[in-house]
């Protein structure tokens, strides 16, 4: 009874499953079924490949093994061998991603969607994902690949800001696409589509995005009402102090006055008690109409030659020198 290779009940989302034995022998019965590739792989390597159909396993149609078995051990046609027969599925299958990424500043990014694959080259896939891996059941296989895929998205998305992710987002899927075709190419993987489902990110951030997609607020003036909004938050959660709210009185009107040069603060005013006009409080005679505007000091008298107000016990005038009399 010759041995037969066959994966059997393989399901619609099996990638990859390793026949359990690696004791061949020559004329053995290989069975690949519809949609199926099976591949010898011993010593790291990938070596024949077969596609659907019934083999009988002889020099003939394993030439690159027998040729590794001849250089191992010499031409030993009627002795068993060892390797492993990797079985593929060609199926086209579909694949779930989801990561957390940033955007250029800093904004934190939920992603998620969907890939759909298939294995273009069952040899190269063994050697770079099966064997280079340590991949050898569909559930490592899918890891492998959702994580290589979350790790390209990361780095793509941390080259756009938050307005543009939000905005172009099928293009940046365009370009995260791309760049992984070229690298799933090169490990035997033909990926045909790869969309995004979901994005979203923080409270905080929603706010920022709502201001920004306005097109009406610049993303400085969003940065400054964030930064006074959470100034005042910090007040609030200060339990109302009378110096955290000093602090917070005085830092507001700091971030919101727009820089540059500002206006000289008004000068204090009084009212001329003679004519009625305001004078600066400085002026010690009206400007319009002379009148003395100093406060009348307690003791004083006026100089009987100047009029200057001088104290009452004063000798001499220290304004214009007038002896004043006692």
């Amino acid at each position: 009874m010759p041995q037969v290779i066959e994966w059997q009940n393989a399901g619609s989302e099996d990638i990859v499953w390793r026949y359990p034995k690696e004791d061949l022998t020559w004329g053995a019965q290989l069975v690949v079924q519809e949609y199926q590739m099976a591949v010898f792989f011993r010593d790291g390597k990938a070596y024949d490949v077969f596609g659907p159909g019934r083999h009988t396993l002889t020099t003939l149609n394993l030439p690159l093994l027998t040729g590794l078995l001849t250089r191992l051990a010499g031409f030993g046609g009627n002795k068993p061998f060892k390797a492993a027969v990797i079985y593929i599925s060609t199926r086209l299958f579909a694949g779930k991603w989801g990561t957390r990424a940033q955007t250029t500043e800093l904004a934190p990014l939920q992603v998620f969607g969907q890939f759909w694959f298939k294995i273009e080259n069952a040899s190269l896939f063994v050697n770079e994902v099966v064997g280079g891996q340590n991949a050898y059941t569909t559930a490592e296989v899918n890891n492998y690949l959702r994580g290589f895929l979350n790790e390209k998205i990361i780095d793509e998305l941390s080259h756009y800001d938050l307005i543009t992710v939000f905005t172009r987002l099928d293009e940046t899927s365009i370009i995260v696409k791309n760049t992984v075709i070229d690298y799933f190419k090169r490990v035997g993987i033909e990926m045909t589509d790869l969309r995004f489902e979901g994005i979203d990110t923080t409270p905080e951030y929603r706010e920022r995005l709502f201001w920004l997609k306005t097109g009406k607020t610049a993303p400085e003036d969003v940065l400054r009402m964030e930064t006074v909004k959470n100034a005042a938050e910090s007040l609030g959660k200060s339990g109302g102090g009378g110096a955290a709210l000093g602090t917070g009185m005085v830092l507001i009107p700091q971030i919101m006055t727009p820089t540059g040069t500002q206006a000289a603060p008004a000068a204090a005013l009084v009212i001329c008690p003679k004519c009625g006009n305001k004078v600066p409080a400085t002026s010690k005679f009206c400007p319009d109409c002379g009148t003395s505007l100093a406060p009348p000091a307690a003791g004083a008298i006026n100089c009987p030659k100047c009029g200057k107000s001088i104290p009452a016990n004063s000798k001499f005038c220290p304004e214009c020198g007038q002896q004043i009399s006692s």
